[in-house]
């Protein structure tokens, strides 16, 4: 929520030259999804915002893993017992989200919530586990457990307990979607926000031709900034371990998770990605976070920004090369 104030505050230094604005927030997906519009025409720009909304609420329904009737929460109850046949839109999203396991090398997977769950971080009192609880938790993170059939259209789980959330990958993919949805109704210049981890930046605001303004919060100290950026068709995400996280023993724990280990990734403070989609920042936000600087350096696309800040107090932030 800090970087999403600090966003609309660097939009209200620009001016609207005539353009009306409108914003309007609505909640889905567990977050709040904000729509800014510059135009001269109310009633179409409302009806825009209501068909992103709309497509918003209906991936709420499809996505999320809180509610019993959603194609997503079917998977988790049934998908250990026996192939359980999905939607087309669900098939190709899990297939892309193994994709992008395979390309982390495993840093990026659906199936972390055991071991979330085992420091707390899942509605229960954080603390940390013990090793035995890690191990046991282990068995059923990996993407491997997860077993699509293209022809079937059918996902599996290869043993009892595995279970997938959305939370990694669903806002990401909600405002590519609602961004989809604005271009088919005309829209050319709108900011699209999942609170202030997850942005998107279409064309740009009047009177600002490099693009919707942001500014990057330091993670030692939020009264300053750790860079300024212009979205112009561009996404921008934000992975930090200040908002989720607790201390033990002087020892401060991230709520995130190297499925590897299982165990906090420690590597990094904060990572912010700039990409041309929102479920491209998203994901491979946490893949930066818990792999280090030097593997962001040899796996980051070429025009793709990551601004990485170590996680050694009064370091200053910097772009990755």
């Amino acid at each position: 929520m800090r970087l999403l104030l600090a966003l609309f505050a660097a939009l209200l230094l620009v001016q609207a030259a005539g353009a009306q604005q409108l914003e309007r927030s609505t909640d889905a997906m567990g977050t709040t999804f904000t729509i800014v519009l510059y135009g001269s025409d109310l009633a179409s720009m409302n009806q825009a915002i209501d068909a992103a909304f709309e497509e918003a609420h209906r991936l709420d329904a499809l996505l999320s893993n809180y509610r019993p009737a959603s194609e997503w929460s079917r998977i988790n109850r049934e998908a250990a017992a026996r192939p359980v046949a999905i939607s087309p839109e669900l098939f190709r999203l899990l297939s892309d989200c193994i994709e992008y396991s395979r390309a982390s090398e495993g840093t990026f997977d659906l199936t972390v919530g055991p071991l979330m769950r085992a420091w707390g971080f899942f509605g229960g009192d954080r603390h940390v586990p013990s090793s035995d609880e890690i191990r046991e938790e282990l068995e059923l993170v990996g993407y491997r457990h997860v077993q699509l059939d293209a022809q079937k259209r059918t996902v599996r789980f290869d043993r009892p307990g595995v279970e997938i959330d959305p939370g990694g990958v669903g806002k990401g993919y909600a405002v590519d979607r609602m961004i989809d949805i604005l271009r088919t109704r005309g829209i050319r210049n709108a900011l699209v926000a999942a609170s202030g981890s997850s942005i998107f930046g279409l064309g740009n605001p009047p009177e600002e031709p490099r693009g919707w303004p942001f500014s990057i919060a330091d993670p030692w100290d939020h009264r300053k900034n750790a860079a300024q950026v212009f979205l112009k068709d561009l996404s921008f995400s934000t992975s930090g371990s200040y908002e989720r996280s607790f201390r033990v023993g002087g020892h401060r724990y991230s709520h995130i998770m190297d499925p590897h280990r299982g165990v906090p990734a420690e590597r990094a403070v904060q990572v912010t990605v700039i990409a041309p989609r929102a479920i491209d920042s998203e994901v491979w936000a946490k893949p930066y976070y818990i792999q280090g600087r030097a593997w962001t350096s040899s796996h980051k696309p070429k025009s793709w920004r990551v601004l990485y800040c170590e996680n050694t107090p009064g370091t200053a932030c910097s772009w990755v090369e």
